[in-house]
């Protein structure tokens, strides 16, 4: 997969007309950079150069003891190793380069292109000083949301199977949840599935699974509670796991109906239906060349269409090897986002599509699906949700 993500890091750099892509790490395990688990797979302990060139050259300039391990990742053509400094192997990589732009890991919009410490870019620029190079370096940020977007088929069969275990697991929840059982319970139940299965979760396990019934929860980016599950609520859970180094990230919803009722209430149905009809219809709009944030007002309208108040987030984000895979996003045009609503589209991204609304007195409905960008659309790589889970 790295050697893959390499190879199509210089058709990108060869597409975007940049000479020279420069990652500059050290102690990449303690404060990783969000390109080395796509460009090396490995991690590296003394200051570091990872070099990708528009010419298809591939340099990496690393500690000695460093050398056989990035070796071993067959990642770059050529492995440099150093003693003690750095400089004059990296100096003399660049020079024989001569590259007119060189793309570092800086952006202020986008984190997952962000990786060079404020210290790294204070060593790099004083190696550059009084050279040409200090007035060529420019943000990786285009390389970053090309290489991290486009996913590959190898990509998306990882990122499927981690979707078929989240949803087998979320049919497991269905068969056990009732009345009577924290929140906490529910996540304990699919904690241990996650063990069983020997995968690890999508995010932070404070958070993954996120759990909330009824009324008055945080409803978003909290951790499960003591909080007990009563006829009447509606429960959503956020949920994912990782397989082969690929993320899922899903939401389902259920309602746990009261004695004598025969369905859920009109209120309730008439929330998840308003969730799942506008993820239908922003998923009719997503297409490549489109800016995100009109995929977002499609959703966003259509909830307010339907009498709830718009929801406080985006409609959806990348995943891949982070559950926000970070870049192009499909969000309202709001200051939080910079730059990010106006990126178009691109075929092979992974989006979700996740609406909310609360139901007064009930709690939160809300679905998250994922479906992949295709050449003149998109399509689902999850089984979306169509009916409300019904618990009786």
């Amino acid at each position: 997969m790295v050697e893959e993500k390499v190879a199509q890091a210089i058709d990108i750099l060869k597409e975007k007309d940049i000479d020279l892509w420069l990652t500059f790490v050290r102690e990449s395990h303690s404060t990783p950079d969000p390109s080395i688990d796509l460009i090396l797979g490995a991690h590296c302990t003394w200051q570091s150069a990872f070099l990708i060139a528009k010419s298809g050259r591939t340099i990496a300039i690393v500690g000695n003891l460093d050398a056989a391990a990035i070796k071993d990742t067959k990642a770059f053509q050529t492995v440099i190793p150093y003693k003690a400094s750095i400089k004059d192997n990296l100096m003399n990589a660049i020079h024989s380069i001569d590259p007119a732009k060189i793309a570092i890991n800086y952006s202020t919009d986008d984190v997952m292109a962000d990786g060079l410490s404020h210290g790294m870019y204070l060593i790099l620029t004083q190696y550059l000083k009084n050279t040409p190079y200090i007035n060529r370096l420019i943000s990786s940020s285009e390389i970053m949301s090309a290489l991290r977007g486009r996913k590959s088929k190898t990509e998306i069969s990882y990122m499927q199977q981690a979707i078929e275990l989240t949803l087998s697991i979320f049919d497991k929840v269905t068969a056990m949840v009732k009345p009577g059982m924290t929140e906490q319970d529910v996540a304990s139940f699919m904690l241990n599935r996650v063990a069983d299965a020997g995968v690890e979760l999508s995010w932070d396990p404070s958070t993954c699974p996120s759990v909330f019934t009824g009324p008055d929860t945080a409803g978003a980016h909290y951790g499960p509670t003591g909080r007990t599950i009563e006829p009447g609520h509606i429960m959503n859970i956020d949920f994912g796991v990782k397989v082969n180094g690929y993320c899922s990230d899903l939401q389902r919803t259920w309602y746990f109906m009261k004695k004598g009722e025969t369905e859920p209430p009109a209120p309730v149905i008439k929330a998840f239906n308003t969730v799942r009809d506008a993820i239908k219809e922003s998923a009719k709009a997503l297409r490549p060349g489109v800016e995100g944030w009109r995929i977002d007002d499609v959703a966003r309208q259509y909830i307010i269409s339907q009498g709830f108040d718009e929801y406080p987030h985006a409609l959806g984000h990348q995943v891949g090897r982070a559950a926000h895979d970070g870049a192009g996003l499909l969000c309202p045009i709001w200051e939080r986002y910079g730059n990010l609503p106006y990126l178009k589209i691109e075929e092979g991204q992974v989006y979700t599509l996740e609406p909310r609304v609360t139901c007064e007195g009930y709690g939160v409905a809300t679905i998250e699906e994922e479906v992949v960008v295709t050449a003149d659309g998109c399509e689902f790589i999850s089984s979306p949700q169509e009916e409300l889970f019904v618990i009786k």
